[in-house]
């Protein structure tokens, strides 16, 4: 299957370590007072030659340190996995490699030693511009120290990005629209915004069951919100090309477009997911969670432990919920060659009438209005 060749291909690392758990994260992080950084060397390397075997001579288009906190590796530790990687596949002439951060002056203070050693792009977790609310998502750094540290980013790299969490609690639609300008002044080329979700699991899950998770904006107010999003963005030149993403012309993230258009993309590190054309199909891939057992599973041979064939239809309906979360869409005769049969026409109809998609030729796109309820209009076209 060269299907992957629409969407590119990528490498994604994770490094599953934090100085401390946000009450609102459900992602794979641990808290750790020990880490052998050359260990993880070991094992990285390890990963990357494995995959190798399965996906030899691509070209490689993108490289993300995602986490926990990236920001809390060594230099020398990124520079060896990019080296390993550059050895491995023929780097893309315009590779983006791409590390998470978090805006500290500790993580700010390696800044230089990633620019140095292949990383041309930062993703800043700044979350908040109030120091109460970063108090209240369980942040560890102050509005200033954010600013100092996007600053530094801004001077040893030409890409910078940053997060913001909006419907917050107590958060007012006034309070995000002044926010949300205050982030637009600053000198940046993309902006990933996230409505704030309750996640079974996590400190903030626990307590919304509880019923101590007041004050959060309604389904009505954070609604506004999101469309205030999209207006203000596209008002500073910086419009919405994914659902939660704002970037420049020619900012958006490369790494994240080979997900979301369907390309094929190596998860190394504990809880990575990946996915891989190989012979003749598609095959999804996981890595054990736990930082240890993973580790012990590589010195056996493999972190994976979920490695299975997808179903046509199981990848077409991927394609499809990645693909319309995009500003640009879907190709409809992508689909149909992916799933063995076209999208329902009668709901595209019903949809277009809704004004929840339109379409051109092939092209199917979600709309602004669509966008906004994206799941009720896959589940319409993913129904049977």
């Amino acid at each position: 299957m060269d299907d992957w060749r629409n969407g590119g291909f990528g490498l994604y690392v994770h490094w599953p370590f934090c100085q401390a758990k946000c009450p609102y994260c459900d992602f794979n992080s641990h808290v750790t007072s020990k880490i052998d950084q050359k260990e993880w060397v070991k094992a990285y390397l390890s990963e990357l030659k494995r995959h190798s075997e399965l996906v030899p001579n691509r070209v490689l288009n993108a490289i993300f340190f995602g986490g926990g906190t990236p920001s809390l590796m060594l230099p020398e530790t990124v520079a060896a996995v990019i080296e390993e990687a550059r050895q491995i596949w023929p780097f893309a002439n315009d590779i983006e490699i791409t590390l998470e951060a978090n805006p500290g002056s500790v993580e700010a203070g390696r800044f230089a030693g990633y620019r140095d050693v292949g990383v041309n792009r930062i993703s800043m977790g700044i979350q908040a511009l109030n120091d109460e609310d970063l108090r209240r998502l369980g942040r560890i750094h102050t509005v200033a120290e954010a600013q100092a540290a996007f600053d530094v980013a801004r001077n040893c790299f030409d890409r910078v990005s940053f997060d913001l969490i909006y419907a917050r609690q107590g958060q007012t639609l006034a309070d995000w629209q002044d926010e949300l300008n205050r982030a637009l002044s600053m000198a940046i080329d993309h902006l990933s915004l996230y409505q704030l979700t309750i996640e079974e699991g996590t400190a903030f899950g626990d307590r919304y069951a509880r019923g101590k998770l007041r004050n959060l904006p309604t389904d009505d107010t954070a609604a506004d919100m999101y469309q205030a999003t999209q207006d203000i963005c596209e008002n500073h030149g910086m419009p919405a090309y994914e659902v939660s993403n704002h970037a420049r012309i020619g900012a958006e993230s490369r790494h994240n477009l080979i997900y979301w258009r369907y390309g094929d993309y190596v998860g190394i590190g504990p809880g990575a997911h990946g996915r891989l054309s190989l012979n003749g199909g598609r095959f999804a891939t996981e890595s054990i969670r736990a930082p240890g057992a993973w580790l012990k599973a590589v010195s056996k041979g493999s972190g994976d432990c979920v490695n299975s064939r997808l179903t046509a239809e199981e990848f077409s309906a991927e394609h499809l919920m990645m693909g319309m979360r995009l500003v640009e869409g879907i190709d409809m005769a992508r689909f149909q060659q992916l799933a063995g049969h076209p999208l329902p026409q009668d709901k595209i109809c019903d949809l277009i009438q809704l004004g929840m998609v339109s379409r051109s030729g092939s092209i199917l796109q979600a709309t602004d209005q669509g966008r906004a309820v994206l799941n009720a209009v896959l589940r319409e076209l993913l129904a049977d």
